[in-house]
């Protein structure tokens, strides 16, 4: 049975199932995280079952828009991102699941056995996480992501190791997401609810980039699709037909 023939044998009130789009999601990022690496070795781990690295989101523009660590496993710090809700960067609407549409990772398989307080993993994986939000911020077009918080601070240097990039978005849902006008509308929503939590609390300068950060965003795309349909010239002047 086609992919949609299966769907539409569904009934949405009696199966508890997820919507589309967080199936999509699910699946592609499976996809992903089981890859081999490094992918050349079939018998290699899957890349998301290493425990140390650092990861990086990247928006339909390829756009870097937000730079994380983890020493838990690059499995369950991104799908927790994306698909339960329960970071702080989602909860805070700093970072929207939806604007997702590639993301890198960068293992650390010489950790693999290390201790979550081992001091010199430690202290390699907060270089790796300067050196890879350096990079994201000086190919950004904004100069700056979505971070709230900057990486941790050291002296280490190091020179990236390899990485595996691909994209989570099928070409279903990038066709439902990747309008122009639908990307405005969702970044309107999030920086909203962005600016609400900041009215609300008392919160640090972290927050106010992102919310500085956003609103470039948005302008850049809404600018982007005026000049696109006209500009200037495409406004009608009053008593016009």
């Amino acid at each position: 049975m086609s992919e949609q023939g299966r769907l539409f044998r569904r009934d949405p009130d009696s199966i508890n199932f997820p919507p589309f789009e967080t199936e999509d999601l699910r699946e592609n990022l499976a996809k992903l995280l089981d890859t081999p690496f490094p992918e050349e070795d079939p018998g290699a781990l899957p890349v998301g079952n290493y425990r140390w690295g650092v990861y990086a989101f990247f928006d339909y523009d390829g756009e870097p828009i937000y730079v994380g660590q983890t020493n838990e496993r690059l499995r369950t710090r991104i799908r927790r991102h994306l698909t339960n809700q329960r970071t702080d960067a989602v909860a805070m609407s700093v970072l929207d699941p939806f604007e997702v549409f590639e993301i890198e990772l960068w293992p650390l398989p010489e950790y693999q056995s290390a201790a979550r307080a081992d001091t010199a993993a430690r202290q390699r994986l907060d270089a790796l996480e300067r050196l890879i939000t350096e990079s994201a911020i000086a190919s950004s077009q904004f100069k700056a992501i979505l971070n709230e918080k900057d990486p941790p601070p050291g002296r280490m240097t190091v020179e990236a190791p390899a990485s595996l990039r691909r994209r989570i978005v099928s070409d279903r849902v990038l066709e439902l997401r990747s309008h122009p006008d639908f990307r405005i509308a969702r970044r309107s929503l999030v920086i909203s609810r962005l600016a609400q939590v900041i009215s609300e609390r008392k919160v640090q300068g972290g927050l106010r980039r992102v919310l500085l950060t956003q609103a470039k965003r948005i302008q850049w795309l809404a600018q982007r699709r005026f000049d696109a349909l006209g500009g200037a010239a495409s406004v009608r002047a009053e008593g016009e037909g």
